[in-house]
C-alpha cells in the first residue's frame, strides 16, 4: 500500500450523550481528508443526519447496508442499531453505554476480519457502558482481549510520547501491578512499537522512578535500589537504549523528556498530567502492542459541553492521521523482515 492509498477507517461512535457524533462531523466537514480516508461509521444513519443538521454541518454522508458497498468521498454509516439513538445530551444513561458499546463491538469485529485497516474511537463513558458482555476499565482492555497481542497505553503528540507501564488502576494498588516482570514487558512493547510504528530505527527510551526523587538511596522508598535501576541496567547491557529511572516532576520540569524518543511512566497520572498539560486537545491515545491499529482523542466524553457545538475536532482529527502513519510505517517494517 502507498502513501496514496486511501485507508479504510472504521469509526465507533462513542457515547451518544457526549460530543462523539459532533467531532466525528466536524471532522470529515473537511473533504480534503477524503483523498486518504474512506471513512465507515457503525452507528444509525439518522442520528447522523440530524446531528449534522443540528450543528449547521456540510458533511458527506452516505447509509451504506454493507461494509463491502462503502463509497469514496463520504462519511460512510452502516447501521448496526435497531433504531435511532434517542440522544440526551450530556446525561450519564445505561441504554447509552449499551449502544457504544454495539458500535466498538461492530468496529472490532470489522478491524479483527481485515473488513477495515484501522479503528479510530470516540470516547465512552466507561461507568454505563459497563455489562455481561463489557466487564473491562475502558477501550484498552477490552481490546486486549479482542485483537492478538499484548497492549500498551501509548499517548502520542507533536511534544510527547508517552507510554504508561500501569494505566487504569487504583493509586493504592500501583505497586502491586508495577512488578518487574510487568516493567520488562511493557519496555519491549514500547521498543518494538517506537521501530515498527515510528519508524525509529534506534529508539532512546527514558523511564520515571515509582518513588519521589527516585526513592533517594532508599529513604524515601526502595523500589528504585532493589529492582528499577538494576533492571534499566539490565536492559539497557540487552541493548534497549533506556536510561533512569528518573524523578518524574524533575524530569518534565527541566524539560528531559524532549532529550528522549519516548517515555515510560510507571502510573496514570505521572504520565497522563504532564501529557495532558503539554498536549490537552491535540494528543492521541494509540493502543500499542496489538496487531491491528487502534487510536482515539485523549479526551472523554466532555458531558459538560455536549450537544452545544463546542467540541474541538482536533484530536479525533489527529487519531486518524496518526493511525494511518503507525499502518502504513508498520506496514513497511514488516516487508522489511519478510
Amino acid at each position: 500500500m502507498s502513501e496514496s492509498s486511501k485507508i479504510k477507517v472504521g469509526i465507533s461512535v462513542g457515547d451518544p450523550n457526549g460530543i462523539g457524533f459532533e467531532i466525528i462531523l466536524k471532522t470529515f466537514q473537511e473533504t480534503n481528508l477524503f483523498k486518504k480516508f474512506i471513512p465507515i461509521a457503525f452507528a444509525h444513519p439518522q442520528n447522523f443526519f440530524e446531528e449534522s443538521e443540528k450543528y449547521k454541518l456540510d458533511t458527506n454522508i452516505i447509509c451504506v447496508e454493507n461494509i463491502e458497498d462503502v463509497k469514496e468521498n463520504f462519511l460512510n454509516v452502516i447501521d448496526i442499531w435497531d433504531h435511532p439513538f434517542p440522544i440526551n445530551y450530556g446525561k450519564d444513561e445505561s441504554t447509552a453505554g449499551n449502544f457504544a458499546f454495539i458500535s466498538l463491538e461492530a468496529a472490532t469485529k470489522a478491524l479483527r476480519k481485515n473488513k477495515i485497516d484501522i479503528l479510530v474511537t470516540a470516547p465512552i463513558n466507561k461507568k454505563n457502558i459497563q455489562s455481561k458482555l463489557f466487564k473491562f476499565k475502558g477501550h484498552t482492555d477490552y481490546l486486549d482481549k479482542e485483537i492478538k497481542g499484548e497492549s500498551l497505553m501509548f499517548m502520542i503528540s507533536d511534544q510527547i510520547r508517552l507510554a504508561l507501564a500501569t494505566d487504569h488502576i487504583p493509586l493504592a494498588k500501583v505497586n502491586e501491578f508495577a512488578t518487574e516482570k510487568t516493567i520488562i514487558k511493557k519496555i519491549k512493547i514500547l521498543e518494538h512499537s517506537l521501530k515498527s510504528d515510528f519508524n525509529i530505527s534506534e529508539p532512546k527510551i527514558a523511564i520515571l522512578a515509582i518513588n519521589p526523587h527516585a526513592g533517594d538511596y532508599g529513604v524515601i522508598g526502595e523500589e528504585e535500589e532493589d529492582f528499577l535501576k538494576p533492571l534499566v541496567k539490565a536492559q539497557y547491557v540487552k541493548g534497549i537504549r533506556i536510561y533512569g529511572p528518573f524523578p518524574a516532576d524533575g524530569f518534565f520540569g527541566s524539560q528531559s523528556y524532549q532529550k528522549f524518543d519516548a517515555v515510560l511512566a510507571i502510573y496514570h497520572d505521572q504520565g497522563l498530567i504532564p501529557f495532558k498539560t503539554l498536549s490537552f486537545g491535540e494528543g492521541v491515545n494509540f493502543t500499542a502492542g496489538l496487531d491491528r491499529v487502534r487510536t482515539s482523542p485523549d479526551h472523554g466524553t466532555a458531558y459538560d459541553i455536549a450537544g452545544q457545538g463546542e467540541a474541538d475536532h482536533n484530536s479525533f482529527k489527529n487519531a486518524l492521521h496518526t493511525a494511518r502513519e503507525i499502518f502504513l510505517n508498520r506496514k513497511k517494517f514488516n516487508d522489511s523482515i519478510n
